[in-house]
């Protein structure tokens, strides 16, 4: 993935941020794409007050990314959602991490986030999302 930041004086645009994340889920292997099916990615600065609060946090920095959405092991035949699913990338946390650690870059970051957020969509918790990428 192309980074076009170390000579710019602007940070990374929303624009830049979704080109990343539609750059990662083009690289991801065909079947988990596949299995991902017509999830929506939007990337905003952070999530509003209104998420926030679901999710019990108070500093909007602590949230790089979300799904929304009933996820494909919840899901029914039966089911008419008129929602389709989302995953959320915030951007002003991504750049915040992004710059605290140093070791990756913004590109490896979406990525991981993206994947993330992809798998809570699959129906996978935290827990077997850190076993896998820890495989």
């Amino acid at each position: 993935m192309s980074e076009p930041w170390p000579g710019r004086a602007a940070a990374p645009s929303l624009d830049d941020i979704a080109r990343l994340a539609e750059e990662a889920f083009a690289a991801l292997p065909g079947v988990f794409r596949a299995m991902a099916g017509d999830i929506v990615f939007r990337v905003d600065d952070f999530a509003d007050d209104e998420v926030l609060a679901a999710l019990g946090m108070q500093d909007p920095f602590e949230l790089t990314g979300l799904y929304q959405g009933v996820d494909l092991s919840r899901q029914s035949v039966m089911d008419l959602s008129t929602e389709p699913a989302r995953v959320f990338l915030y951007r002003r946390p991504l750049l915040d991490e992004w710059a605290e650690r140093g070791d990756v870059t913004l590109g490896e970051l979406v990525t991981h986030v993206l994947v993330h957020e992809i798998g809570h969509h699959l129906g996978l918790s935290d827990a077997q999302i850190h076993r896998i990428e820890a495989g």
